[in-house]
């Protein structure tokens, strides 16, 4: 390929993050930081690297994503290794490996880059970013109360309101439970209807019916599972539905439809849905999963936690204009602006000094005019600017210039950050 030829493109399903879409993924990474440890979480992290066998293990996740989104490879060592495509093994992992060290019940989070090879459409990537919370060694079911209360805060202080989405709940015990009282008792049966009623929301009603047809090949069966999954009999008797509404909160319901595609769930599942006609999508997902650190182990400890996705974040914020109208970038908050290119090096001292205090900020060393400068500055979000030439140097007075308010104000350099750091300017 001549010089020069090389595409611009980021690779397809993942993204650039300039600074001003930066500035709007720290927004919501901070936020979720900040919920999760409101509710006491503690933050982890691992390597983007697993051995391939993780995944691979019966229950971990499923063989769909193992054998047709994850992105694996052999490394050097002749050593088959996959990018993470789901946290919870990972945790998993983490948790039996020093199980006998911890004080349980454990409440972890982390915000981990995870990468799943599928066709990218909206609110789906290649590659995310997702927030994962988790309860380790916890039974009660107050627990589970617990981590949907979290995911339903986490909307809340974006400044969602609870009418803007709905929390749907079911348990795969239960559903297994009632499978058994209509005469489906074959496990591989039973999990191949799970996995239909997965889609329930994304087919029509009639490939519903064909598709769970096809699984049973009784006409009568296929209509007591057909009514079984959408019946809303005895739903309002749940303890977790209760649980929560003693927490004040209302929109969660049963919904028997709900699967949830990962082979480790074992008890309560649950989705939170945005409801808008433009984002009718679900915004995350998690439940149960008691069995999954018995991969490692011959003590399993007990899970339940949710992940949920940076790209659906961001639509859901966008979708109901959630996303402040000014965010923050890193831009710094001084901008020194040299009325010459040989005073370079005396603005460097200057600014070196107010970082000092604690200050951001940095040198326009371009050979624009001041004007422009000045306006650059502006357009990048700085809140001040200080000119540097000459006569400000040997008078020791210097103009600090507010970009937001167009207000000035004048004298040494020390008396200026002094007024800055008490907020008076």
């Amino acid at each position: 390929m001549s010089k020069g030829n090389l595409s611009t493109d980021a690779y397809k399903g993942v993204r650039d993050f300039y600074p001003e879409d930066m500035a709007v993924q720290r927004y919501i990474f901070d936020m979720w930081a900040k919920t999760a440890e409101s509710f006491g979480y503690e933050r982890y992290d691992a390597s983007i690297l697993e051995p391939s066998d993780l995944y691979k293990s019966k229950g971990a996740v499923n063989e769909e994503m193992v054998n047709e989104q994850t992105y694996t490879f052999i490394d050097r060592g002749e050593r088959e290794v996959t990018l993470r495509p789901e946290m919870t093994p990972t945790v998993a992992r983490m948790v039996a490996g020093k199980r006998r060290e911890l004080r349980f019940p454990l409440r972890w989070y982390s915000i981990p880059n995870l990468f799943r090879y599928e066709r990218p459409q909206r609110g789906r990537l290649r590659e995310h970013w997702q927030l994962n919370c988790d309860i380790f060694g916890a039974d009660d079911y107050t627990a589970d109360v617990e981590i949907i209360a979290l995911a339903h805060q986490v909307l809340l202080d974006f400044g969602a309101t609870p009418d803007m989405f709905e929390i749907r709940i079911n348990h795969r015990r239960d559903m297994q439970a009632l499978y058994e009282s209509i005469g489906i008792k074959e496990a591989e049966i039973q999990n191949k209807i799970t996995r239909l009623n997965d889609r329930f929301h994304k087919i029509p009603v009639e490939e519903y019916q064909t598709l769970l047809t096809a699984i049973l090949a009784d006409a009568e069966l296929v209509q007591k599972v057909f009514t079984l999954v959408t019946s809303k009999e005895n739903v309002s008797e749940n303890e977790i539905i209760k649980g929560l509404s003693e927490l004040g909160i209302t929109n969660a319901h049963i919904d028997r439809t709900l699967a949830r595609g990962f082979d480790y769930y074992t008890g309560t599942i649950f989705e939170i849905f945005d409801i808008s006609g433009e984002n009718n999508r679900s915004m995350l997902g998690g439940g149960r999963y008691d069995n999954l650190t018995s991969m490692f182990s011959d003590e399993p400890v007990t899970g339940i936690g949710f992940g949920m996705g940076d790209v659906t974040m961001r639509d859901f914020l966008e979708t109901h204009k959630l996303l402040p109208t000014t965010i923050s970038t890193t831009a710094p908050k001084i901008v020194i602006v040299p009325t010459d290119t040989k005073l370079n090096l005396e603005a460097q001292k200057i600014a070196h000094y107010i970082r000092t205090r604690d200050i951001s900020a940095c040198v326009d060393i371009s050979t624009k005019k001041i004007g422009k400068k000045i306006a650059d500055a502006a357009e990048r979000g700085v809140v001040y600017t200080i000119v540097v030439g000459t006569d400000e140097l040997q008078s020791g007075t210097f103009i600090l210039k507010n970009l937001i308010h167009m207000s000035e104000e004048s004298d040494t350099l020390e008396n200026l950050l002094t007024l800055l750091i008490k907020n008076t300017l």
